[in-house]
Order: C-alpha cells, then structure tokens, then sequence
C-alpha cells in the first residue's frame, strides 16, 4: 500500500454564506503527481491554499506528513513548513528582490548558514528549474512568465521539499513553453522523489505529468483515479471534459510523444 502523505477528512470551506467545499475528502499518496481539476467556481486553488495551511477551514482535518495542519503546536507547524513547498500563479515573486534573493527567502529560515551557502544552494535550484545561469541576478520584471514560473518552482524547491504544491503552473505559456514546463514537473518529481499536488486546466499538463486526478465537482472529490479511468466516469462535467476535442488532440498528442520515444 502506498503511504498517504496528505489526509483531507470532512472539509468544509465557505466564503460567508458561500459554501464552496461540503463533507470533502481526499487522500495523496507519496511519490505521486496528483492533479485536480473541477470546473469554475470549485474551489481547486482555495483546496489547495487550506491543505497548505494558508487558509483555515470552516470544519474538517487536514493531515499532512503526519502533522494536523491546523491543530499542531507552532513548532511542529515550523517544522512541517520546511517540508513543503508551494508555488503559486506567476511565480508570486517579490519584485524588489532578484532570483537569487528571492529563492534565499526560505533559506533565511535555517540557523547557522552562511551567506555564502545560501546563495551557492538558490543558484542549484535555480538551475534545477531550468533557468539560464545568469537569471539569478535579474529581478522579476527583467523576465519572461515561463521564467517568472521557473523562478517561483526554484524557490518552491529552495529547501528540499517532500511535498510540492503547485497552482496552474502552464497557465499562460505558449504550447512550446507550457510543454517544456510539463516535462520538468515529471523530471523533478522522479528524480527528487517529490509528491506533487497540482491545480490545472491544461489537458496537455494532465496527461504529461499526472499519476492520478482528482475532479472537483458538487462541492466535494467527485472521483479519483487514472486519467484514462475518467472516460467511464458517468457524470456530465467529466464526460465533457475528458472526451471533449481537447482531451483527444491531448491524447494523441502524449500518444505520439510516446511512439517517438
């Protein structure tokens, strides 16, 4: 069986009398690329903000890496914090601070490291997430979104995370772009060992990185699984969605990515 790293029981999220997620539950196995979809308005980024610990449910338990997300000692909540990495939409840069500054952030937080250690390691994960060797020093106007992203997953990955969230992280990119960012997703999940909590529309990102989805629909996990078990999944949202144009022009596209290979 394979360990489950994040347990979501009975979530409730509400906007005052908007209620966007009711009775939800999820799980999110180790090692794994998980992706969620859901429709507009369900609530895919707030899920993914309160299973961060960045945004407190109205009820329910979020479980991650053994730690209770929202009912831990401040310490153990620290601790958790050094195993998590999140990167939102555009990067989230501070635009005062150049790439390198910025994927030091969270390495400020780790006693006794010199300055000198700081930078060598965010210049590494700079590297890692595939940006030129000088875009440590540019600021995040001086980039383009592709980089900007890159930017944010280095930062995101500044301290070795277990646990990568990642928010619509194609949005924006042209095909080639999009496509280049996909492949780095599955590189670095496999050879860093990471689990990968995913927020996308894009089918392309869905069929080139993903072990399993999980749609969002109903104000809860409407169903789990592979990306090809959704085609018998008989709700009218995931029909569409997952044997609409797109999803084949996605599939065949994967299919001969794969033949090429």
């Amino acid at each position: 069986m394979a360990e489950t790293v994040i347990e979501v029981r009975g979530l409730r999220n509400q906007f005052g009398t908007h209620v966007v997620h009711d009775g939800l539950d999820l799980d999110v196995y180790r090692g794994e690329v998980l992706g969620v979809v859901g429709g507009s308005g369900t609530g895919k980024s707030v899920l993914l903000r309160t299973i961060a610990g960045l945004q407190a449910p109205a009820a329910g338990e979020v479980r991650m890496l053994g730690t209770d997300v929202y009912r831990a000692r401040e310490a153990e909540l620290q601790t958790l914090s050094e195993r998590v990495g999140v990167m939102f939409q555009d990067g989230a840069l501070f635009s005062s601070l150049s790439v390198v500054e910025n994927v030091e952030v969270p390495l400020r937080a780790i006693p006794d490291l010199t300055a000198e250690t700081r930078e060598a390691l965010a210049r590494l994960k700079i590297s890692l997430s595939g940006l030129p060797w000088n875009a440590g020093d540019k600021y995040p106007a001086e980039l383009s979104g592709g980089m900007r992203k890159r930017a944010g997953l280095a930062r995101a990955l500044a301290l070795d995370p277990e646990v990568v969230f990642l928010d619509e992280p194609t949005a924006g990119l042209d095909p080639i772009g999009a496509a280049a960012f996909d492949d780095l997703i599955r590189s670095l999940s496999r050879t860093m060992g990471l689990t990968v909590f995913l927020v996308t529309h894009d089918l392309d990102t869905l069929y080139a990185t993903c072990d399993r989805i999980a749609v969002l629909a109903e104000k809860r996990v409407l169903v789990t699984g592979t990306i090809d078990s959704m085609l018998d999944v008989d709700h009218p949202w995931v029909q569409e969605y997952f044997r609409g144009p797109r999803a084949r022009a996605a599939r065949d596209a994967i299919a001969a990515h794969s033949a090429r290979e």
